[in-house]
């Protein structure tokens, strides 16, 4: 060894051992987290096993269905519960019906709540707090203590049956306004005076300038509308009797009920399941990273 080398291992200052204190704290926070994931993973299981047991169910026969019923694995995989879907059953009928209702509901209450939303968020007029008060109290009202009225005033307005009787009172939604009000009180105010010292008017203030800067809530309030019309139930049971006017979540509760719910058809009742939560994921998966950015869009004042 040179004396160069003894100098500079010389003059390397000692690094001071890890303490048994540290070395216990670190060993304590790599189990804490060990546990955290293991109680997240077990939690994901529970949440995720019944909708397993769905899919699983869907490619059983009835018999395994009904032996087997908590079964993952089919005994012998059946495609016969799809089958039967287009054959014994108007699915392709309630698909439109739901479509229909669906996009119709979504475009209104996107529409619409902005609108109100808008108006309660920057016009100044009599009463506008006691509006919102009002909105905020249908919230907190439980949807199934309106749905007699709702059927008595759709009697009365001659639109029990129909379409219009399904739609219009879906189309406009408290949760949407007070989710468009709190973004439009996001928006500077001096974006709308600069428009309108352009010339524009309220609602070409709100439809060129306010409205596209909204567009993360916007977004919010199409994956919500669309999931809410289209797994809505109870009011479509209120509003309606005629079968062809059934729509997917009607139909399927009839099967359980109906003709082909007499015996243990599981098969077929989760297939149909299967294939009403497709769409509703599509819409999720596509919109996802604009529902996450929740700022973009604004700026913040």
């Amino acid at each position: 060894m040179t004396n160069l080398t003894q100098a500079a291992i010389l003059s390397e200052p000692e690094r001071p051992a890890a303490s048994p204190r540290r070395k216990g704290i670190s060993r304590k926070m790599r189990s804490s987290i060990f546990a955290s994931y293991l109680l997240l993973i077990l939690l994901a299981l529970v949440y995720i096993y019944p909708f397993l047991i769905s899919v699983a169910g869907s490619f059983k026969t009835d018999a395994d269905s009904t032996a087997n019923p908590l079964a993952l694995i089919p005994q012998t995989w059946s495609f016969a519960a799809y089958e039967r879907l287009f054959t014994d059953v108007p699915l392709p009928r309630w698909a439109m019906n739901s479509t229909i209702i669906t996009l119709i509901v979504t475009l209104g209450r996107v529409f619409f709540d902005s609108l109100a939303g808008y108006a309660l968020s920057r016009l100044q007029f009599r009463g506008r707090n006691l509006i919102f008060a009002g909105v905020i109290a249908v919230m907190a009202v439980p949807g199934v203590v309106l749905l007699i009225p709702r059927f008595l005033i759709l009697k009365e307005l001659g639109l029990y049956d129909s379409y219009g009787g399904m739609i219009i009172p879906l189309i406009i939604d408290a949760a949407g306004i007070f989710i468009m009000k709190q973004f439009f009180e996001s928006i500077p105010i001096s974006v709308e005076e600069a428009a309108r010292i352009d010339g524009a008017g309220v609602f070409r203030t709100f439809w060129t300038i306010v409205l596209p800067m909204a567009r993360p809530a916007v977004v919010t309030l199409v994956i919500l509308s669309f999931q809410g019309s289209w797994n809505e139930f109870s009011h479509f049971i209120v509003s309606r009797s005629d079968p062809d006017l059934n729509t997917l979540t009607t139909g399927v509760a009839g099967l359980v009920s109906g003709q082909l719910g007499s015996g243990n058809q599981f098969p077929i009742v989760l297939a149909s399941a299967m294939l009403m939560t497709i769409p509703v994921a599509v819409v999720f998966f596509i919109f996802q990273k604009r529902l996450m950015n929740t700022t973009e869009g604004a700026e913040k004042g």
